[in-house]
């Protein structure tokens, strides 16, 4: 394992990395120049083929990782429009199919499982989620909650202790206290090989929708540029996180302004990381 502790952002297309006129299919090669983990969230919007997951696969080092969304019927956010009606177990069987070439390169770090803000802590979301974990026995899972219910006092180690035992790696979040359709900083491990930290920013007024259009919304949630004191507040928690288990990644989704990527290559400065096993890039170009 090259990279104990990796870091990079969520989607590699939307990012100051590239020379102007960079075609989006020549991004990933590049992207991987500069860190070695990437989230895949088009896989939260549409099912790629195994094709396509493999091309990705193919361009990226030996070291490199992924960590792929889970698609939107998988965690209760509703079928896309235009989509086709299908069942469940469809559904599973073809995004396993869709993520083999990853798994079977090595390359997976983790399947990311993100329910949304309405999804509480109710028996049955419980049990749904372990129809999930069943569904990929074989496959490292993650998932990350938007309802503050799951750490109210009187659930918080319960659902800590259901994760561990259903091998689910807890997904640490770094977003605004925004009322219910928030969680607060869990820096608990509950999966002996990976822990997962998310920095979402911290732009309280964008966080929840009220009334804006989506477009507007999503122009606006992940809006925030963290400040190297507030990076500093995670220096600690990761080298902690990482004496239980054997790598920490974390991914920096507050890009809706083109923060994410300079944020996380502060983090690296921060905490005296080299990220190994990059492309090779030249340098003074990017």
């Amino acid at each position: 394992m090259l990279n104990p502790i990796q870091i990079g952002v969520c989607g590699w297309g939307d990012h100051d990395l590239y020379p102007a006129g960079t075609a989006d299919r020549r991004k990933l090669p590049l992207y991987a120049g500069h860190f070695p983990v990437v989230e895949v969230d088009t896989t939260y919007h549409v099912i790629p083929p195994p094709e396509r997951m493999a091309q990705w696969e193919e361009e990226t080092p030996e070291a490199f990782r992924f960590v792929v969304k889970a698609y939107r019927e998988m965690t209760g956010h509703g079928r896309r429009e235009g989509a086709p009606i299908r069942s469940m177990k469809e559904i599973f069987q073809e995004f396993a199919a869709s993520i083999r070439p990853m798994e079977r390169a090595g390359k997976l770090t983790a399947v990311l499982f993100q329910f949304p803000p309405w999804y509480e802590c109710t028996l049955e979301h419980v049990r749904y989620i372990r129809c999930c974990r069943q569904a990929f026995p074989d496959i490292s899972l993650a998932v990350e909650f938007r309802n503050r219910t799951w750490f109210e006092p009187r659930f918080r180690e319960r659902t800590l202790r259901f994760l561990e035992e259903e091998g689910w790696i807890h997904v640490i979040c770094d977003e605004p206290q925004a009322g219910i359709g928030s969680v607060p900083i869990v820096p608990a491990v509950t999966h002996p090989r990976q822990a997962l930290i998310r920095f979402h920013g911290r732009n309280r007024s964008g966080w929840n929708q009220n009334g804006r259009s989506n477009a507007d919304w999503r122009s606006v949630r992940y809006a925030y540029r963290y400040t190297g004191a507030e990076l500093m507040e995670w220096v600690d928690r990761v080298q902690k996180l990482k004496e239980q288990v054997e790598q920490v990644t974390l991914l920096f989704n507050n890009n809706s302004r083109g923060d994410a990527a300079d944020n996380a290559k502060q983090m690296m400065e921060l905490m005296n990381l080299e990220m190994k096993g990059l492309a090779p890039r030249q340098l003074g170009i990017f």
